[in-house]
């Protein structure tokens, strides 16, 4: 099975592979993860069936789990954006936005790294309670962003709007795009987007730092680099999908338990978070007056 660019993804390919699943045998280990590596990889799923008194894995598993997190993670975000647009003036909106923001980014990030390296992507309280922490940062965002990006009399609801029709058109678009395999999965599709997501990854940091010395690259600003770096982060997140997509594919087909689906339910949401993000910093500098 193809390397995943998504960690969480990775971690639940890894985790919940049946015993059967060439590449994890003690005998056979090293030599199978040369051949993931080379792309040689083939996975035939009549040779593999769950150990566990675990049922295997279905599309419909995925489809409800991923469902029931983004719903716990859209009734957080509605809950905290409606705490801060309630408060009574703009510095008590603010005052509240940014430790709500940091509460959440915080503890999805924490949230996010126990389940990966705890290899606990399967866990459904920790799933659910990353989609907690990341409705609080998204309902937050929702808020800061426009707000620091356009200076002009536009309804933040719209702006909001844009972004979240975005963010879904993106994701059935990739869909189709992966049913229909006008792209194709391959080992070297992978690695190509794990660069390019280091690549951004380490941008960022670098704009961090750097703009804490007062130094100001229009990364993250409003201007034509901020919306191309934008663009680039969007195309990203957005095949970031294809990926996920074929994983959570290839674990049906090798009948992984169905406690995997939360993994897959988990590594689908922290993409979609990561789309939503760019689309809206990107809507709000575009109605930037």
């Amino acid at each position: 099975m193809r390397d995943n660019s998504n960690p969480v993804m990775r971690g639940v390919v890894r985790d919940n592979q049946p015993a059967g699943y060439a590449g994890f045998g003690a005998g056979l280990q090293g030599m199978q993860q040369g051949a993931m590596m080379a792309g040689q990889q083939q996975l035939d799923p009549q040779q593999y069936a769950p150990t566990t008194t675990d049922r295997p894995i279905t599309v419909d598993d995925v489809v409800t789990k991923t469902a029931m997190t983004l719903g716990v993670l859209l009734v957080a975000a509605i809950a905290s954006f409606f705490a801060i647009a309630s408060r009574s003036d703009a510095d008590a909106q603010f005052g509240l936005a940014m430790p709500i923001l940091l509460v959440g980014s915080i503890g999805g990030l924490i949230t996010v790294l126990i389940a990966t390296f705890g290899r606990k992507q399967d866990n459904p309280a920790v799933v659910l309670t990353y989609a907690v922490f990341e409705g609080l940062f998204v309902g937050a965002i929702s808020f800061v962003l426009p707000n620091a990006y356009i200076s002009g009399d536009v309804p933040i609801a719209g702006i909001i709007g844009q972004a979240v029709l975005g963010t879904v058109g993106v994701f059935v678009g990739m869909l189709v795009v992966y049913k229909v395999g006008a792209i194709r999965v391959t080992p070297r599709f992978t690695r190509m987007l794990t660069a390019g997501m280091v690549g951004v990854l380490v941008l960022m940091l670098g704009n961090l730092v750097l703009s804490l010395f007062g130094v100001h690259t229009g990364l993250r600003e409003a201007g034509w680099i901020g919306i191309v770096f934008s663009l680039v982060c969007i195309g990203l997140a957005a095949m970031s999908f294809l990926v996920d997509f074929d994983s959570a594919d290839q674990l049906v087909k090798a009948g992984a338990p169905s406690r995997a689906a939360w993994g897959v339910a988990l590594g689908l949401t922290v993409t979609l978070v990561w789309l939503y993000t760019e689309i809206l910093r990107l809507v709000s500098i575009l109605n930037n007056d």
